[in-house]
């Protein structure tokens, strides 16, 4: 009964039921102004931020920034392939003997330049000479012998004639055959008597090709032989000389395009720092096949090498001159950039703000390039600084003055700082 009392009292029941929804409403309230609150705040530094990072006016730019540049320009442009190559002589003689005895004479000096014929050493000829003697004594001997077998077949023959039964037809027969065996015996003595001259030849080495002698590998009185594997001296011919060089597999068929329409293409060759050029030529042979390994191709450029500055097994940087383009648009190498839609390049417009745009590239060399498309001639490029540089961002180009005096400035600085380092290593 007293649990009916409590459900049907409604000032006990009413606080109950309400209790629930009032917190809840609440708590709704707290959470949509702690929102409310956040919002306003981010708002406000969002508007802050935006507000200092771009303010209205030029200075939306930024700062201007200091760059170099240079005009883009028209001309002509010579394309060249380089590759690294090796200095080779057109001939080298080991001169060597041809018989053996004792070496006489030595009539060389090393390093000497000699004419094809000249006579470098002498080989002890007596022994040869006395060989010559016998070989020409049996050549004499046997051929008084022949000449008395012909005399007597012309004897047979004519009694023959006369009376035929004085001479039998078998005796002239034997005497012709007589003769024609005398006659091989006398062939080779005279093949001995000119084998004898030629080692008697021999004995004075020369050489066989125009050059300079190397150091000599044998000494005046030593036994020489034709077995010796090192000979007496090497020759090497200095002028003219050839120079072996590569080429990529993809840059012959220009060059042989070129080579087989008679076309003299030019070859320059560079030390291993490519400064001035060592020596001028031309374009000789092309090997008649590609290096799998390396995938190149073998060529070989002819120069006059009067002056001989250039040098068996020398290494040398080759350049081959294949064409020359005008009236091409021509800008610096060092004005090119690369990103993710290729090439581009920085160009300075009104008001000294820059634009990047996209260009693109012929063949190039160190300095200059060729650009196909996207400048033109008068443009004014960033070659310099161009790391720093954004699209339409400003910049500063130096005066004449202040271009010619930086190169000063900074080998001055260059000079105070080596002079400060040498006087500190001297205080220590």
């Amino acid at each position: 009964m007293s649990s009916d009392v409590v459900a049907s009292d409604p000032s006990l029941t009413a606080p109950a039921a309400e209790s629930r929804p009032k917190r809840w409403r609440r708590r709704l309230a707290i959470l949509a102004a702690s929102l409310a609150a956040l919002a306003a705040a981010g708002w406000s530094v969002k508007t802050s931020y935006f507000t200092e990072a771009a303010p209205p006016g030029p200075r939306a730019r930024g700062p201007a920034v200091t760059v170099e540049s240079a005009l883009v320009a028209k001309g002509g442009f010579p394309v060249t392939l380089s590759g690294l190559g090796t200095v080779a002589s057109l001939a080298t003689s080991v001169v060597k003997s041809q018989i053996s005895g004792q070496l006489q004479q030595i009539n060389f000096q090393e390093g000497q330049l000699v004419k094809a014929g000249d006579v470098l050493a002498q080989v002890d000829p007596r022994p040869y000479r006395l060989t010559l003697a016998q070989a020409e004594g049996q050549l004499r001997r046997d051929s008084a012998t022949l000449e008395n077998a012909e005399r007597d077949l012309v004897r047979y023959e004519t009694l023959r004639k006369k009376m035929a039964d004085a001479v039998s037809g078998q005796q002239v027969d034997t005497q012709r055959a007589l003769i024609e065996q005398t006659r091989g015996t006398v062939a080779i003595d005279q093949a001995l008597v000119d084998q004898a001259r030629l080692n008697l030849d021999y004995t004075r080495i020369v050489s066989l090709i125009d050059g300079q002698v190397g150091l000599r590998q044998v000494d005046q009185g030593n036994y020489v032989q034709a077995s010796d594997p090192n000979g007496l001296v090497v020759v090497t011919q200095l002028s003219p000389i050839t120079v072996v060089f590569t080429l990529p597999a993809r840059d012959l068929p220009a060059v042989l395009k070129r080579f087989r329409a008679g076309e003299e293409l030019p070859v320059s060759v560079y030390d291993k720092d490519r400064g001035k050029p060592l020596a001028r030529g031309k374009l000789a042979a092309i090997d008649n096949q590609i290096d799998p390994t390396t995938g190149t191709v073998k060529l070989r450029a002819l120069f006059a090498n009067e002056d001989e500055r250039l040098y068996p097994n020398q290494f040398v940087n080759a350049e081959v001159l294949v064409e020359k383009l005008q009236n091409v648009v021509l800008a610096p190498s060092a004005a090119v950039q690369r990103g993710a839609k290729g090439a581009f390049a920085y160009v300075v417009g009104a008001e000294n703000t820059v634009s990047a745009r996209n260009i693109v590239l012929g063949p190039g060399n160190g300095d200059a390039v060729v650009v196909e498309s996207g400048l033109r001639e008068g443009e004014r490029v960033v070659t310099l600084g161009a790391d720093r540089l954004r699209e339409g961002a400003s910049v500063t180009l130096p005066t004449p003055r202040e271009a010619e005096q930086a190169p000063r400035k900074a080998e001055g600085a260059a000079r105070d700082g080596a002079e400060k380092n040498g006087a500190r290593d001297g205080r220590s």
